[in-house]
């Protein structure tokens, strides 16, 4: 059975939802506005639409789930004021033929005529109660009559503000669905523009998957050394304790940040404080190009232009480097973990560095023709490529 704590609860977490989106379409929608609007910004702004779409009808679909609860709720409270009006009629009625009695009583002392007209003192007394007793009813009657319409004036104040929801909640939907529209229209125009510039944009993604692997490559070599250099570390640190003939201890700085993050699995901070994600981790459909599939070892963060990025927590800087189309790079480690931040203009730090959480790196840059920001952001364990969107928070 569903409670009215339950349903207030799920109301609660739909109106945060719609909050949440909100803010979200409002990121992207600056971010649309800042994208240059020429032939080449096409894609980008066409990826970035794309997720404008997505959630939008998002938010049209948690409108309709609030639009519910708001016409159950109007319901509920229909019922209710019904019931009391039903109850304070009842209370009245019973109330007007009390006071009726009351008063003939006080005319004619009937009161007084039947207590004294008492066989016994006993019988006197047992009547007095009696009287007292319906006395103290009338009077409770009379506090319950009040008090219901109190109850009652509520409720209805309840039922107007929920009408006033519900009408608002019509219009947010009917605007939401006219923008959606719109953002359709232009997205079948985007692409209509895109598949007409094929070539292009073949030529652009056989250049991105050179520079993609010329980042993986890079990666690849600086954890790997590092792997080997931990290794050897540990080997000389155990054959010097047996030399020493004594235990072999392990490195407990490296075991604290291993274990620090991954116990912040998806709590991690993004590495840009505002932003959408763009290209997600793994196997994926190009967004225009047909049967072509493209791979990402992280995600694709649109962000403000000059956007400052930010160390998603406390480790070592163990790799920096300039990769053409990708621009620079850094890798933080953090224990057996490995976070890799590109895209970057400008770098604020320098290799064997340490880094606090949230502590700025760099900034993006940004794509001169296009005018977008982007960043680029993976996550390693030791040689593993890790879904970055398991590990950062959840907006």
């Amino acid at each position: 059975m569903i409670t009215i704590s339950t349903l207030a609860q799920n109301r609660k977490s739909l109106e945060n939802k719609r909050k949440r989106l909100l803010s979200e379409i409002s990121t992207t929608s600056k971010l649309l506005s800042q994208t240059t609007n020429n032939k080449v910004a096409t894609l980008d702004r066409y990826v970035t639409l794309q997720q404008q779409i997505q959630k939008r009808e998002e938010l049209i679909l948690t409108l309709q789930e609030e639009l519910a609860f708001a016409i159950a709720n109007i319901d509920r409270t229909k019922e209710v004021t019904e019931a009391l009006e039903n109850d304070i009629s009842r209370l009245q009625d019973e109330y007007a033929l009390m006071v009726r009695n009351a008063y003939r009583q006080k005319v004619n002392q009937s009161a007084l005529l039947f207590l004294f007209s008492s066989e016994s003192f006993n019988q006197a007394f047992r009547r007095w109660q009696y009287l007292k007793q319906y006395d103290q009813y009338r009077k409770k009657q009379a506090k319950l009559i009040i008090e219901t319409n109190n109850t009652l004036s509520k409720k209805l104040a309840q039922l107007e503000e929920r009408i006033a929801e519900k009408e608002q909640l019509i219009t947010d939907q009917e605007n939401q669905t006219k923008l959606l529209n719109n953002e359709l229209d232009a997205k079948f125009k985007m692409l209509k523009t895109l598949r007409a510039d094929e070539a292009r944009l073949r030529k652009d993604l056989k250049q991105k998957r050179i520079a993609h692997q010329k980042l993986n490559n890079a990666i690849e070599k600086v954890i790997q050394q590092e792997v080997m250099a931990k290794r050897k570390k540990a080997r000389t640190a155990e054959a010097l304790k047996k030399k020493q003939n004594k235990k072999p201890t392990k490195t407990p700085e490296l075991s604290i940040l291993t274990s620090g993050f991954y116990k912040n699995k998806g709590r991690l901070p993004w590495p840009v404080t505002n932003g959408i994600v763009t290209s997600y981790f793994g196997k994926q459909p190009h967004p225009t190009l047909r049967k072509i599939q493209i791979t990402n070892n992280g995600i694709d963060i649109r962000t403000d232009k000059n956007a400052k990025v930010r160390a998603v927590f406390d480790g070592v800087v163990v790799g920096k480097q300039f990769i053409p189309g990708y621009e620079h790079m850094i890798i933080i480690q953090h224990g057996s973990y490995y976070t890799v931040y590109s895209n970057l203009k400008e770098v604020y730090v320098k290799k064997n560095d340490k880094v606090k959480i949230k502590q700025t790196i760099g900034r993006s840059s940004v794509k001169q023709k296009s005018a977008v920001s982007e960043v680029h952001f993976e996550v390693w364990r030791d040689k593993e490529r890790l879904n970055p969107l398991k590990w950062i928070a959840r907006r």
